[in-house]
């Protein structure tokens, strides 16, 4: 749960009421294949997803670096940036925005430097589950304000909902395809530092309750934003520290007053985490893509190591965010429109190299996906390739 939820889904319901409800269903559907097979390889095979691409042929490990290093100070800026706006907002900070990112990266690099991460994850788990239990709640109590309406399983295109922007909101929804790589190098170091293997059927029950979980919590958002602004004369400022008040304003319009700090707390906490997340996931997947590069020997290497490339790769990217945020301050839902756009162009290809992995031969045929998984599977390529192409045409 990050800018998904918190940015996207909100003004999606905020926009358009239920009208691109549609939209949410078909992207966690046609996506779900992609992100399956992360935990699905890694438990069969014991390797990650990017040691499967090398498996594929190298230039498949090659465009997958291409895509990554294309991507990723575009996403881990929107991440920064909004998690700046919040923390600058919450404390009431005077410092540039600049500032406040440059030191949110420098203690985002150093819990996971002193590797405190583990009590810190701890910690942002039970904050996850008060802002769920919030935003449940508060979605809950809106129900008699929404217009259901507006329901459609197709959304309408027009002045109020264009194009871009339900690209954008199925770009993240719930997340980039980019995670299931991510989560693959996660888990293998995880598994070395144990000694033991997750079980295929705990590993993809626990995947399974965390999507639908997800899933769930988007149409939250959807209802809070649908429920407290839709048509009421308001909309979301583009500007970061508006936008981040009228996003607790949301919560405090129905839950009371007294509640704003206890949300400020959680969203803010909530975010944090996902400023983590990307920090560490960008570097740790460009360095074990250089890994897979330079040797074609897979086997005994440790993925919790993380070395010269992976420290590279963080402060260059870590310097160029601080960078683009002193650039692009004052366009905090653009920034996150043009990196959610950049991922669902980038998520079929990304997509196919998944499919191409779980089903290669080295993964045991009783834990490659079955026909409905390669059903949707494809129509996932199909369907969301199609409509990036149909959207790069519109452009011209």
């Amino acid at each position: 749960m990050g800018v998904s939820h918190l940015v996207q889904s909100t003004r999606a319901g905020a926009d358009a009421g239920f009208a691109l409800s549609g939209v949410i269903i078909l992207a966690l559907i046609l996506k779900y294949p992609f992100f399956e097979y992360g935990p699905r390889y890694t438990v069969a095979t014991g390797e990650s997803l990017i040691d499967g691409y090398g498996r594929i042929g190298i230039w498949a490990v090659w465009l997958y670096l291409a895509i990554t290093l294309s991507t990723a100070l575009i996403v881990q800026t929107a991440v920064i940036l909004f998690t700046s706006f919040l923390i600058q907002v919450a404390f009431g900070l005077s410092l540039p925005l600049p500032v406040i990112a440059a030191l949110l990266l420098i203690v985002c690099a150093t819990i996971l430097r002193i590797g405190k991460f583990k009590i810190l994850d701890r910690t942002i788990k039970i904050i996850l589950v008060i802002l769920a239990i919030s935003t449940a709640c508060a979605a809950t109590l809106t129900l008699p304000r929404v217009d259901f309406q507006t329901i459609a399983l197709w959304p309408p295109v027009s002045a109020a909902v264009p194009f871009a922007f339900i690209i954008a909101l199925a770009g993240w929804m719930p997340s980039a395809i980019d995670i299931a790589a991510w989560s693959s190098v996660w888990t293998v170091a995880k598994d070395q530092e144990r000694g033991t293997r997750t079980s295929m059927a705990h590993a993809l029950l626990d995947f399974r309750i965390g999507y639908i979980a997800t899933g769930g919590l988007a149409f939250a958002f959807l209802l809070l934003g649908a429920g407290v602004m839709y048509q009421s004369g308001t909309a979301f400022n583009n500007a970061g520290p508006q936008f981040s008040l009228q996003l607790i304003d949301l919560y405090s319009q129905t839950l009371g007053e007294w509640t704003r700090p206890i949300v400020f707390a959680a969203v803010v906490t909530t975010m944090f985490s996902t400023a983590l997340t990307v920090v560490d996931g960008f570097p740790r997947v460009i360095a074990r893509t250089v890994d897979v590069i330079r040797t074609a020997e897979t086997q005994g290497m440790h993925y919790g190591d993380t070395g010269t490339v992976y420290q590279i790769a963080s402060l260059v990217l870590g310097v160029l965010t601080v960078i683009v945020v002193a650039l692009f301050a004052g366009s905090l839902t653009v920034m996150i429109d043009f990196a959610t756009i950049v991922s669902f162009m980038t998520g079929p290809i990304l997509g196919y190299l998944n499919l191409r992995a779980v089903t290669g031969p080295n993964v045991a045929t009783q834990y490659q996906p079955g026909r409905t998984l390669m059903i949707l599977s494809y129509s996932g390529i199909v369907l969301l390739g199609g409509t990036a192409i149909f959207y790069l045409v519109t452009l011209w």
